[in-house]
């Protein structure tokens, strides 16, 4: 075999309704840094760097990625790859419409190409990197021969939050089938069918049965195989998605969508379009899985990430400013302030600067029904923090009351605001750190350190940081509506 092309792609979409209230719809679970210092996104993308040459394969070339995100994280998802010196590529999705079309952009802009494609969602945690490129490089074989490869978690407990693949026949580089209930070590196996997530007993029989594997959500596979497998199982999808592609507009920064195309796109999931499928049509694709011994975690709840977290003697795993006194077998999670706890066990505690979560670890996958609570009242904590991250930098709401607002704004080096203005509201800027140029009006001019300066009601006005340090400053608004919907914007660098 010659040299082989391996696509990274990371599926970005999900709110990560269940990690709240450190994610929100806004800024959800994949953009936060919840198992050390790299964001799960970051981890997602660094992972790949050892596939090249993993397992004695040496004819492997890692691609640039390929991040499939929802237009609302277009800067943020750009600044963390920028970051860690992998740009790659990023399309965007004007609306969500599960993994199926997104993976189907994805391999509409690798077409031309036909890589084989590792299908990446970018929330997930793996403790044993090598072993995960190992496998990543064995199935990249039997992908680049025509197979469809998903991994399958081998099982140490009955868990009920997870769907499962019954295991079938072994699948051989040479088609040599020979059936076993259990499978062996890191041995391709047919799927013989995929099953939902079970409850308590029916887990209990799958982990004592040993021929199930939990559904991890990752693929290896070819981008034309994938193309000819939709188009057969859902030509709906490979048509609306094939629609939004050739019409998309040209976009420097991003690679953008036919919006109207995309909105029309049925949603589906790509086992529900097409793998579940490939069970009875075989002959479209084999439908693979090999078993993956890494340290996977979804990390799709706060229990979870209790499990991946190091833990003092007593099984509590702590976060931030935190001090607790006889406690046992909790996470307590700090984002602002000092949380102690005392005596306290199987909890799940944590803040943030405009809320803080108390569950019971056992019952963490509830906390989804409070965020439905807080988007049927209307509440924003929600869909953001108080902490809101902009292309240009962000901004800090610090305190407000009737008829005021005061935030901590900071603006990167070189960041520039949109020209705009405001018919509600007048805002006073007090400059901290660095130096503003500032556009009022007709007039444009500069604003040091411990100066300030006055942007009235209805009036054009813009916000520079020229320097090369963060530019800060405390911006009053006071009015009649402080709504960030009370903008009329008359010139954006970002596109907005």
């Amino acid at each position: 075999m010659g040299r082989m092309v391996l696509q990274p792609v990371v599926l970005s979409g999900g709110s990560g309704t269940r990690m709240w209230p450190l994610s929100r719809e806004k800024f959800p679970k994949q953009l936060l840094a919840l198992t050390g210092d790299s964001t799960l996104l970051q981890a997602t993308v660094a992972r790949t760097e050892g596939i090249a040459g993993a397992a004695g394969i040496t004819n492997i070339e890692v691609a640039a990625p390929v991040v499939v995100c929802n237009e609302e994280y277009r800067f943020l998802v750009a600044e963390q790859l920028r970051a860690m010196g992998k740009p790659g590529t990023v399309i965007l999705e004007p609306v969500g419409r599960n993994t199926a079309p997104a993976l189907t952009l994805a391999a509409l802009a690798a077409a031309e190409a036909d890589p084989v494609m590792l299908v990446m969602p970018a929330d997930h945690f793996l403790q044993d990197i090598p072993a995960f490129c190992s496998t990543v490089a064995r199935a990249a074989k039997l992908a680049a021969d025509g197979a469809v490869v998903t991994f399958g978690i081998c099982p140490d407990a009955p868990e009920t939050g997870y769907g499962y693949i019954q295991v079938g026949a072994a699948y051989g580089s040479e088609g040599d089938e020979v059936f076993a209930p259990a499978p062996a070590p890191g041995g391709a196996r047919r799927i013989a069918r995929f099953v939902e997530k079970p409850d308590a007993a029916t887990a209990q029989r799958y982990l004592d049965d040993g021929g199930y594997l939990w559904n991890s959500g990752i693929f290896v596979l070819r981008a034309s195989v994938w193309l000819r497998a939709l188009s057969a199982c859902r030509p709906d999808i490979h048509a609306a998605c094939t629609a939004a592609w050739e019409q998309r507009p040209v976009s420097a920064d991003f690679v953008r969508v036919d919006a109207q195309a995309f909105t029309h796109c049925p949603g589906d999931s790509i086992d529900y379009a097409v793998m579940e499928r490939l069970v009875d049509t075989p002959e479209l694709a084999p439908g693979v899985v090999l078993p993956l011994a890494a340290g996977w975690s979804d990390v799709g709840a706060w229990d979870a990430l209790w499990k991946v977290s190091p833990k003092d003697d007593d099984g509590n795993a702590v976060h931030g400013d935190v001090l607790l006194h006889g406690c046992a077998g909790s996470l307590v999670q700090s984002e602002s302030r000092l949380v102690a706890c005392v005596g306290v066990r199987d909890l799940v505690v944590v803040e943030t600067a405009d809320a803080v979560l108390v569950a019971h670890k056992d019952r963490t996958q509830e906390v989804k029904q409070i965020v439905d609570a807080l988007r049927s009242r209307g509440r924003s904590e929600g869909l953001t923090h108080r902490k809101v991250f902009r292309p240009w930098g962000w901004y800090d709401c610090v305190d407000a009351g009737e008829r005021f607002q005061v935030k901590r704004i900071v603006v990167q080096p070189q960041g520039v605001l949109s020209l705009q203005l405001h018919h509600h509201r007048a805002e006073h800027w007090i400059v901290v750190r660095g130096t503003a140029r500032v556009t009022c009006a007709d007039k444009n001019y500069l604003v040091s350190e411990n100066q300030s300066t006055f942007i009235p009601l209805g009036v054009r006005h813009r916000l520079e940081n020229p320097g090369r340090v963060p530019l800060e400053m405390i911006e009053v608004q006071s009015g009649s509506y402080l709504g960030e919907d009370d903008i009329v914007r008359f010139e954006d660098a970002y596109g907005r």
